[in-house]
């Protein structure tokens, strides 16, 4: 495997999303949900990450904008939770809390600038595509100290975005690199590396300790026929094509670049 591009996803691949989801669901809920105890804030977690309600697969696809996936989660979740109503007058408090404390809280993963830095020197091009506004991720990028990589697409470079595979081409033809000689690395593995194989770059998966979704995590594309249905399944991902890397140190070693 010869690779001359990596582009890496931001969520929870770079920046420790997850973590800073729980510091303002927990703000969230010591407000707005004060019946539930601490003990059930990890349930509250999964329920915003899993997405239940598919609203923010429908902000990429274009379908909602991004403020508004977000108030519809927002509703979806105090209902769950046996919340009051969030209704459009009253999200603007509940997001000033949840939006506020999510911006303050962004810091990269240990692994991620060592990653960034060992690409760069093995002489691999790197650049970032997402499915947030490219906007956003670049000031994400900034705070947790990884600006140093270009935001080549954003859901808001074509208007829509993974598992899109137009996406991933867009990405390796803004990095210069041709699509099969192009890695792609996310922690989602249909949105992110199922999808990116099967747009004809290398699929990677990171698939780090206690970042997988809860149950009722659906992912994007479904898995080809003849290998298992779970989207979390490493053994079906690799029976997929897909490459499964549990950090970003072990990328060199996965890409066959550790050597150069």
């Amino acid at each position: 495997m010869t690779t001359d591009g990596i582009l890496f996803d931001v969520d929870d691949t770079l920046v420790d999303t997850k973590g800073a989801f729980a510091l303002a669901l927990a703000a969230v809920r010591t407000e707005h949900l004060p019946h539930v105890p601490p003990e059930r804030e990890p349930e509250i977690l999964s329920h915003w990450r899993t997405d239940p309600g598919g609203y923010y697969r429908r902000y990429t696809s274009g379908e909602l904008d991004h403020v508004t996936q977000r108030r519809l989660r927002a509703v979806l979740l105090h209902e769950t939770f046996g919340g009051a109503p969030v209704t459009e007058s009253s999200f603007g408090a509940w997001d000033a809390l949840f939006w506020g404390t999510f911006e303050k809280s962004w810091t990269a993963h240990p692994d991620a600038l060592a990653a960034v830095h060992a690409a760069v020197a093995a002489g691999i091009r790197v650049g970032v595509v997402t499915n947030a506004a490219a906007e956003l991720q670049e000031r994400k990028l900034k705070l947790a100290g990884l600006d140093e990589l270009p935001v080549l697409v954003g859901v808001d470079t074509l208007g829509f975005g993974k598992p899109d595979p137009r996406v991933f081409l867009e990405g390796a033809r803004l990095l210069g690199t041709e699509p099969v000689r192009t890695a792609y690395v996310g922690d989602e593995p249909t949105v992110d590396a199922l999808a990116a194989h099967e747009a004809g770059l290398t699929g990677v998966w990171l698939d780090r300790a206690g970042h997988r979704r809860g149950p009722g995590y659906h992912g994007g594309p479904a898995l080809p026929d003849g290998v298992l249905r779970d989207p979390q399944d490493p053994v079906a991902l690799r029976a997929a094509g897909v490459v499964v890397i549990e950090t970003l140190a072990d990328l060199p070693a996965a890409l066959g670049y550790d050597g150069k």
